[in-house]
């Protein structure tokens, strides 16, 4: 688990490092620049980095902490489309518009709720 932290406190302080970067691009780069969507984008490539460090997690753990897991992630999931449809529909009727970004936090909220269930439950 030690091994597991570190790995991914690490692909997270870079995530973060690429993001100031990146916005600190943006903003030097003239707005017409066929560069910065490459630019944009440069948070991804640490990004992909956590998820692999999370895959890899996931394939150490033993068979019923990947129950937990799975458990988990099929709440995050399935809760994460009731919700961001439930507000697309509401969006129709005048709700104000979120950005995506709300997307990946919600989930995250919802994976964290699924593994303190699950643990309850086997425990």
């Amino acid at each position: 688990m030690k091994r597991y932290l570190l790995e991914l406190g690490s692909s997270i302080v870079i995530y973060m490092i690429a993001i100031f970067a990146s916005g600190h691009l943006l903003g030097t780069i003239d707005g017409a620049s066929p560069i910065r969507p490459i630019v944009a984008l440069i948070p991804m490539v640490p990004a992909v980095g956590i998820c692999w460090v999370v895959i890899r997690q996931l394939r150490r753990l033993d068979e019923l902490q990947r129950k937990i897991q799975f458990e988990a992630l099929s709440w995050a999931f399935g809760l994460t489309a009731v919700a961001t449809f439930s507000y697309g529909f509401l969006e129709t009727v005048g709700y104000p518009k979120l950005s995506y970004f709300f997307i990946w936090p919600l989930m995250a909220v919802l994976w964290i709720t699924g593994i303190v269930v699950s643990i309850r439950r086997y425990s």
